[in-house]
């Protein structure tokens, strides 16, 4: 399509050169090539005006020259009609879309008031110093219009008088709008290639433009090369259809690297959410390592601000359907973290023993960034608790947050045994819980049983010592301590009481196999065996002797009563 439209164009050049041309009655004696152009015109005509020209018809070896190639001339083709429009005197328009190409041409012509006064080159600078860089829109077209007429453009210095045009005009729009919406100059901008507008965006800083009025223009632009990775936050995005490798993805990666490294140093000056916006966008083109640092360094510099719906950006792709590695959000909580540590140490204090608001923020948003994921199935265990312990443990005064997280992830994966749910608990502290997280962790059968013991023992040691929830709560190292060796002693117990009762069951059936052969003698006293002797001493070195039954009572002929004993609540009250 595009060879089409370029090929009806250089028709239509033709055909009208050839109309104003013939139109003087005198037959043309040079064709001129211009690409796949060929102009018939007069040589008397184009020397008039052009050195060039007349430098190749007077310095060429041949007798008569008929042909000349000018394929290299900046703006091809149409860009030429013009200029043999100016050498023949007809009138033609110049407008911002092609001052420059017409320069860089008169340039290349050498029709210059050097060699003919009042030439296109001084008809093309005054337009341009009264007309086109008189505006910032005037200005950002002539500058677009000079990505394809470098270096030319660049060594008349075109390209530097429009960035200085944009740069203050866009400075005086930011701090005085004139025009509705204020910032329509970012609009302006954002036409621009990278290159271009980044030099606009540093000229811009050198003129003490505020970080937030760049940010603002970069905002703009990315929204606008990046539309369909940027501006899209619902996780109903692109399907990647386009393969990473493809020249757009290339682009992209390119164009964003460009993008991050023009952000303004002040780490107030980007929103978080579109960081968060970025740093997907860099793991889903596979940016360099310095510009995914990038982002994440700035995101945890003011993580304080950052919502569970920006996190969620970071975590799952563009279609929504599948969780991503987490390893970015994992180090920017950490950075986080360790940004705080060293405040507090610098102010003097024990991070341990205070965390700031902003800390005590942060675990409240990972915490509930955790409920979020949680239902995720391919989430392992070491992933969400790598998360869940980055926060220091003295950021959550009370843990229920992480508690309802650790729920769902149980309620999501009902496969786990009992070893692997007491990982998933590991992180919280049942101590921290509330009352009616306590009530509801003692009735949630998905808890392992140490996380449900934990919960009823800490409400009896409450009660037994006659606090309230409303009053201070007792020494919790204390508590802990106290509390894990009482576990750890329930434990031991269940395990010997377990132990003791399969010795029993094994003693019975053994008894019942060999009544048979002893029946006949049953008048006589009998021998102690070998296992009613295992069974008395068991029996004496039990050490819930008054708490279960007890077999060191039994007699070798009475039936051993293997019913599981009833198990005693070890109340401290």
């Amino acid at each position: 399509m595009a060879t089409l439209n370029g090929n009806t164009r250089l028709s239509a050049a033709m055909e009208r050169t050839g109309q104003w041309v013939f139109s003087q009655d005198i037959p043309t004696d040079v064709i001129v090539e211009v690409g796949e152009a060929n102009f018939n015109l007069h040589k008397f005509m184009l020397v008039a005006k052009s050195n060039y020209i007349r430098k190749l018809i007077m310095e060429t070896k041949e007798a008569d020259l008929t042909r000349i190639n000018l394929s290299e001339i900046p703006g091809g083709p149409e860009i030429f009609e013009k200029a043999a429009k100016f050498c023949y005197g007809v009138n033609f328009e110049i407008t911002v879309h092609n001052v420059a190409a017409l320069r860089c041409a008169a340039e290349y012509l050498q029709m210059t008031d050097k060699y003919c006064d009042n030439n296109l080159a001084g008809r093309t600078e005054d337009f341009l110093s009264q007309v086109a860089l008189s505006s910032l829109s005037g200005a950002v077209v002539v500058l677009k219009s000079c990505e394809d007429l470098l270096p030319m453009a660049e060594e008349l210095k075109i390209v530097q008088r429009c960035i200085d045009v944009a740069s203050t005009r866009a400075c005086s729009e930011a701090s005085f709008p004139c025009r509705t919406p204020p910032n329509w100059w970012t609009e302006e901008l954002s036409i621009l290639d990278v290159e271009f507008f980044g030099r606009i965006i540093g000229t811009m800083k050198q003129r003490g433009a505020k970080a937030l009025t760049m940010a603002t223009a970069l905002i703009t632009y990315a929204e606008r090369w990046l539309r369909d990775l940027v501006r899209d936050h619902s996780g109903n995005g692109i399907k990647c259809s386009e393969p990473i490798d493809s020249d757009l993805r290339i682009q992209q990666r390119e164009l964003l690297e460009s993008i991050v490294a023009l952000l303004p140093t002040e780490k107030a000056a980007i929103p978080i959410h579109f960081l968060c916006c970025l740093l997907r966008c860099a793991i889903f083109l596979k940016t360099s390592g310095a510009c995914k640092n990038e982002l994440e360094k700035r995101i945890s510099l003011i993580l304080e601000h950052v919502t569970v719906d920006d996190l969620l950006v970071l975590s799952f792709t563009y279609d929504g359907e599948r969780l991503l590695d987490l390893d970015s959000v994992r180090r920017i909580i950490s950075g986080f973290v360790e940004k705080e540590k060293s405040m507090a140490v610098f102010n003097g204090g024990d991070f341990r023993e205070v965390s700031s608001s902003a800390v005590q923020r942060v675990a409240k948003t990972v915490d509930a960034y955790l409920a979020e994921i949680a239902t995720v199935v391919e989430l392992t265990i070491s992933k969400f608790n790598g998360i869940a312990n980055l926060v220091p443990k003295g950021a959550r005064k009370v843990e229920d947050d992480l508690y309802r997280a650790i729920d769902i992830y149980l309620k999501s994966h009902p496969n786990l045994d009992e070893i692997e749910r007491e990982k998933v608990c590991s992180s919280m502290d049942p101590l921290k819980l509330s009352y009616e997280a306590r009530v509801h962790a003692s009735q949630n059968k998905r808890l392992p049983v140490q996380i449900v013991l934990h919960a009823l023992y800490y409400d009896q040691l409450k009660l037994r010592s006659g606090v309230a929830d409303n009053r201070n709560e007792p020494d919790a190292v204390a508590t802990r301590n106290q509390l894990q060796a009482d576990v750890s002693l329930v434990k031991e117990n269940e395990a010997l009481r377990t132990e003791v009762l399969k010795m029993k069951m094994y003693i019975s059936d053994m008894q019942k196999s060999n009544q048979t052969g002893t029946s006949s003698k049953s008048s006589g006293s009998r021998k102690p065996t070998f296992f009613s002797s295992m069974s008395k001493t068991l029996g004496k070195l039990n050490p819930f002797r008054h708490g279960s039954k007890d077999t060191s009572h039994i007699d070798d002929n009475i039936g051993v009563d293997v019913t599981k004993p009833r198990r005693r609540r070890f109340s401290i009250s």
